[in-house]
């Protein structure tokens, strides 16, 4: 298990850097704000399949961001809680719920993920999501698998998709491995700009952790969740690397013929009665 053991001030440091990339986000074409309000979905179309109907079903959204995925899933009619660390953040998802006539079912809370028990009143969901680059931003797993566990109730489930860790230890041509699956602690990047299109950043440095996927199913198993399937996808949302194709899931892929890695994966985790 990763910690954030002699790095000072990492929630600090991350938190500036999302407050920053907020604006920044709001304003590129990567998360097209228009065409959300427009009606656009923000899920990947394997998502709904793999967990259902959602009608009338208690969502909390862990690490929400602009809250686009959260406000995507009340679209398809559960009752959603958004939280993230982000003032910011929150203060646009709050507005999104608002434009598109989603605020009587959508709340939007600031939290930490590892308060967010506290945070949310102690109340309790069916259904636990976390999105795509989400996990990187947690030092340690074990707590937030028994905070998805709290935040459930007996028989609900988490939804975690996730870009694949695989993918963070290959270079930007995606041809060759230059990091370490398995290194240990924390690494600190200082960058200039997001992942979006846009000007530069003002506060420029995060601070995050690699969590192979035998962490990520260990953690859940450990905090009494059992797991229901893990698919590893070939696609992912954007062109990571030059040989990825768009393709018809409005996603990117190694085109045909090319050797394929996984770039993302879906879990399903059930919290059964008398779980911890």
């Amino acid at each position: 298990m990763t910690t954030a053991d002699n790095v000072p001030d990492w929630l600090t440091r991350n938190r500036e850097n999302w407050d920053d990339r907020v604006a920044v986000h709001a304003a590129s074409d990567f998360y097209d704000l228009a065409g959300f309000r427009a009606g656009a979905s923000t899920l990947r179309p394997f998502e709904p399949a793999e967990l259902g109907d959602v009608r009338g079903r208690r969502l909390a959204h862990l690490q929400c961001h602009m809250g686009q995925d959260t406000l995507s899933w009340a679209r398809r009619g559960a009752e959603v809680t958004g939280l993230d660390f982000s003032e910011p953040a929150v203060r646009t998802a709050r507005g999104l719920a608002g434009d598109i006539g989603l605020a009587d079912r959508a709340r939007f809370v600031v939290s930490d993920v590892y308060a967010a028990v506290e945070a949310l009143g102690g109340a309790r969901f069916d259904i636990v999501y976390t999105g795509r680059g989400s996990l990187v931003w947690l030092p340690d797993l074990v707590r937030w698998a028994r905070v998805v566990s709290e935040l459930l109730v007996d028989g609900g489930a988490l939804y975690l998709v996730e870009f694949h860790p695989l993918t963070d230890t290959l270079d930007d041509d995606g041809t060759r491995v230059v990091e370490d699956y398995f290194q240990p602690g924390a690494e600190t990047f200082d960058s200039p700009h997001t992942y979006t299109d846009g000007p530069p950043l003002t506060r420029t440095v995060s601070v995050q952790w690699l969590h192979p996927l035998g962490e990520v199913v260990t953690a859940l198993a450990g905090a009494g969740l059992r797991i229901e399937f893990l698919h590893e996808h070939p696609t992912t949302a954007f062109q990571r690397y030059p040989a990825l194709e768009r393709d018809e899931t409005r996603g990117y892929a190694f085109p045909e013929g090319h050797p394929r890695i996984p770039l993302m994966y879906s879990l399903r985790a059930v919290k059964d009665g008398g779980g911890r």
